[in-house]
């Protein structure tokens, strides 16, 4: 399978280098892999080979050219003039001019933490009243009225018969002409405790008579969102006959990503824009960042109040957000695109002149308006490339050229108390060079690696006498500075 799939690699490499594409050779400034070169002069000059590599194990070196023992292919020379200051890599001029390659200067500036968003215009859920049958009765009216309805304040709904309130009016009535203080209060409480509003219980005393029917209101002005109440129905107490919801403020919710939304406080002032309204601008303030992440996208929802007197603002607008977020950043900066996210690294091509490239991993701060802050492992004035850089990156990979590392900090050393885990497996051998040995094993469980090729060293050069290409170990090892050291091997049985 292996074998197969480095054949499709090779030509498709091949199309690519007839196509006029960035091949091996091509970028390293050479259109075939001779031995020797023309120089400036005119005389033919032997190019000196340092190593060589299989381009697919691009970390294992070779002392003398001769098949690859991981693939079925020659190796590769690594000549001495490719070979740049910093161990990166060497692309033609014409290449680069062909490619269209660009670079930016890293400088130092300010970044400021302004943050633009798609938001869109939502009810405000604070702002709302539930209208609900205080007692049992009948719907003996329904008031022109629909949802979607803009409503003022104490609008009439609907009109209820209470049959039950009758009885009880009628009593209070009675007892009003007792003259007895006490009784008079006990029967206006009852009739409180039945649902009765103030102003009802105040009609009943002035006319002297029981008022059954009730018209209901809305409490507050705002739209109708929902009316379930029609002609001849019956109600029971608490049922719901309304919602209304105010049109005071709104709200603006706009998805953040979640690298962003950690710099916006609540309180944070703001401007949107609406397409609705050209020209018109909005001013509002953050109300809140809801502390729940969108799994998909990876952003944070923040909600925004605008106020909205004149009501033009309706739900479901649409409005384009500019936040101007906490203090603004200052340090390195140097254009996003620049940046290749691995997702365990982030690294940058930094162009050292003369068509060298160099990898440099780096440590990134705030990001905006396209530019990001630069903490650790570049220095002003240095060009980084923004265009094409992926294919740098692809061919650095091929050639094994490691990105420079921005941490100086040594790494802790091991206990003695402490020994690095033994690993044990079983495997082919496929080369064996002094102390190195290239070994094609199975899965390592304790390590939860799976099957591959992969080069090892050996803790002693006895401990491959006897063994030749092909024989079957079994074999036990540890990881040490960097390196897979085998502290015991054995021929496997047949």
């Amino acid at each position: 399978m292996k074998k197969h799939a480095y054949q499709i690699a090779v030509l498709v490499a091949v199309v690519a280098a007839v196509s006029g594409a960035a091949g091996y050779w091509l970028a390293s400034g050479n259109t075939t892999p001779a031995a020797s070169h023309v120089n400036d002069s005119g005389a033919s000059t032997e190019r000196k080979a340092l190593y060589w590599y299989d381009p697919m194990v691009p970390n294992q070196h070779f002392e003398q050219p001769g098949k690859s023992p991981f693939m079925d292919m020659q190796l590769v020379p690594k000549y001495a003039d490719e070979q740049t200051a910093g161990g990166g890599i060497r692309i033609d001029a014409g290449i680069v001019q062909n490619l269209g390659m660009r670079t930016a200067k890293v400088e130092h500036g300010s970044l400021a933490a302004t943050i633009d968003a798609v938001a869109s215009v939502q009810l405000n859920d604070r702002q709302v009243a539930i209208v609900q049958a205080r007692s049992g009765g009948f719907v003996e009216r329904v008031y022109a009225r629909a949802p979607g309805d803009i409503i003022a304040r104490g609008a009439p709904l609907a009109d209820l018969l209470i049959p039950e309130w009758a009885g009880a009016q009628g009593e209070f009535l009675a007892l009003r002409n007792s003259g007895d203080p006490a009784l008079i209060q006990a029967a206006r409480q009852r009739l409180q405790l039945l649902g009765m509003p103030a102003d009802l219980i105040r009609r009943v005393e002035q006319s002297g008579h029981p008022q059954t029917v009730v018209t209901i209101t809305t409490p507050i002005a705002g739209l109708i969102q929902t009316l379930e109440v029609r002609n001849g129905m019956t109600v029971t107490a608490g049922a719901s006959l309304a919602r209304i919801n105010g049109l005071d403020t709104v709200w603006l919710e706009a998805a953040i990503p979640e690298a962003q939304a950690a710099r916006i406080d609540i309180g944070d002032r703001l401007k949107a824009a609406f397409p609705a309204y050209p020209g018109a601008s909005f001013s509002g303030k953050v109300l809140a960042v809801l502390p729940e992440t969108n799994a998909d996208s990876r952003t944070l929802r923040v909600r925004v109040e605008l106020p909205n007197r004149d009501g033009r603002l309706k739900p479901g607008m649409l409005a384009q957000i500019h936040l101007l977020a906490g203090n603004p950043a200052s340090g390195l900066l140097l254009p996003s695109e620049a940046v290749i996210r691995t997702g365990t690294r982030n690294v940058v091509l930094v162009a050292s002149g003369d068509g060298h490239y160099q990898p440099v991993e780096v440590r990134l701060g705030p990001e905006s308006d396209g530019k990001t802050v630069v903490l650790e492992g570049l220095s002003e004035g240095q060009q980084v490339v923004t265009s094409g850089q992926f294919l740098i990156d692809s061919e650095a990979s091929l050639k094994g050229v490691p990105a420079r590392l921005t941490s100086t900090t040594p790494p802790p050393a091991t206990s003695a108390a402490a020994p690095l885990m033994l690993n044990d497996a079983s495997g082919k051998i496929e080369a064996i060079h002094g102390l190195d040995i290239t070994l094609s094993h199975g899965p390592v469980k304790t390590l939860g690696w799976g099957p591959m090729t992969m080069p090892f060293k050996l803790a002693k050069t006895e401990m491959a006498n006897g063994l030749k290409t092909g024989d079957r170990v079994n074999f036990s090892f540890r990881e040490r500075d960097g390196e897979y050291l085998i502290e015991k091997l054995d021929r496997s049985a047949p």
